[in-house]
């Protein structure tokens, strides 16, 4: 069957919807096509570079005529950087974009039709958000450059502002990039495993101001590092300044082991009144403001009164769960990263909580072991990674029949899988509501409350 598009051919469309990675929608005589950078309104030129059977992807060529909802971006290389997708799309759009992306995964997915979803909360100020920033470090054409990768590849795109970025953090970056050329440091080669410095990793507090400069190496030691903290401090009053050994050949950014060159171990951030150790190797919320938001939705749908028995599966460093420990009688937290677990009693410990109880396990044979063991929930919290809960989570929730289920989401589709699951077992779903983590990218968090 001959189909209506070729490959390499130019057609005009107008842009009907968005994908669920940001990229235009159009038809060429009911044929899809997808093109990336392209937003619902706009009329646009395009050449199409790939045909498959039911559908193809084309490239913008030209826009013949932008969307209302289209507005210039305000960094210079958010075409090309894989960091923002959305810089091109309204801030407003952006919200209803991803509150339409939820109610449509819970919709196709779920087959959950009839579920209000309430629009996503947004930032007031949807830029220098981040407190974690990553670069990769690398030589082109005998500079020592840094910045940020293009879209699914390592091709270092690179630049000096993150428009995402806390702005504290760029007088750290162009002062290790001078120390690096100063002294002639050896820059890591991906290809070959060779030379020595591969990342540089910025940390900060959004309310403390304190600031973590961690080097990615690939050796034991740094060369001049006595110079490498003097101009650290010449430029930025920083925490700690660490070095990170990594020895694999891997695309993993850090290594396991971690040397103090100068003040602490690690920095504390607060969420709510909740302070937070914050190690080069711990996971914290990137968004410290939209966190707040997150956790404060998610501890008003568990209703706690004091009296609860609450399990926080996949707790990571026990951010949620020490903000559920206020407010109910005991909190157990599971997760499989043991650091994260330490880290967790650490922060209960700096919070001078006492009734919440850290498992180093996966939360889908801790918790069924402790079910089998009589222990028991009122209420369950789920914050599992981009896969979903495993299944045998899912068949422990319904055995343990908890009141209430609080699921925080960060990938709508498995989670409208899994909630058609919890729904066909009785329970229902009373409040979808999308939170804007990550402005200007695709990505968005849902909080979801189900009861029985």
């Amino acid at each position: 069957m001959d189909k209506p598009i070729e490959k390499n051919q130019h057609y005009e469309l107008t842009i009907t919807d968005m994908g669920s990675e940001g990229e235009g929608i159009g038809k060429i005589n009911d044929f899809t096509v997808f093109i990336p950078r392209a937003i619902t309104g706009d009329v646009v030129e395009i050449r199409i570079v790939k045909v498959k059977k039911s559908f193809g992807y084309g490239k913008l060529v030209k826009l013949i005529t932008p969307s209302p909802f289209r507005v210039e971006p305000i960094c210079e290389v958010a075409d090309t950087c894989g960091g923002c997708q959305l810089q091109h799309l309204s801030y407003e759009a952006q919200l209803d974009w991803k509150t339409k992306k939820v109610k449509d995964c819970l919709n196709r997915i779920g087959g959950l039709k009839d579920i209000e979803v309430l629009p996503t909360l947004g930032m007031g100020t949807p830029y220098h958000y981040r407190n974690k920033a990553q670069y990769p470090i690398r030589q082109i054409n005998g500079k020592v450059q840094t910045g940020f990768f293009a879209p699914r590849s390592h091709q270092l795109i690179p630049l000096e502002t993150c428009y995402i970025q806390d702005p504290k953090k760029e007088a750290i970056m162009k002062a290790v990039l001078a120390f690096l050329e100063k002294y002639k440091i050896s820059i890591y080669d991906e290809e070959k495993h060779t030379g020595l410095v591969r990342h540089l990793m910025i940390k900060t507090g959004y309310h403390t101001e304190e600031m973590m400069v961690c080097l990615v190496i690939n050796g034991p030691k740094l060369p001049h590092a006595d110079e490498f903290v003097k101009a650290i401090k010449a430029v930025a009053p920083v925490t700690s300044i660490i070095l990170n050994q990594h020895l694999e050949k891997s695309n993993t950014i850090l290594g396991n082991s971690c040397t103090v060159l100068d003040g602490e171990n690690a920095i504390i951030d607060y969420i709510g009144d909740l302070q937070f150790k914050i190690s080069p190797l711990s996971f914290f919320q990137v968004n410290p403001q939209q966190t707040e938001v997150l956790y404060t939705k998610a501890l008003e749908y568990a209703e706690l009164t004091g009296d609860e028995i609450v399990w926080d599966a996949y707790c990571g460093i026990g951010s949620i769960s020490l903000f559920l420990a206020q407010k109910a009688k005991k909190v157990y937290g599971v997760e499989i990263i043991p650091e994260a677990i330490e880290n967790a009693k650490e922060n209960a410990a700096l919070n001078h909580i006492t009734n919440a109880e850290f498992y180093v396990g996966k939360a889908e044979e801790v918790i069924p072991q402790m079910y089998e063991q009589g222990i028991v929930a009122d209420t369950i919290v789920v914050d599992p990674p981009r896969k979903g809960c495993d299944s045998k989570l899912l068949e422990t929730l319904i055995k343990m029949s908890p009141n209430k289920i609080v699921y925080v989401s960060c990938d709508p589709a498995t989670l409208a899988r899994d909630l058609a699951y919890l729904v066909a077992e009785g329970y229902q779903v009373d409040k979808v509501q999308p939170v804007d983590m990550f402005p200007q990218t695709t990505h968005v968090e849902t909080v979801v409350k189900l009861s029985r």
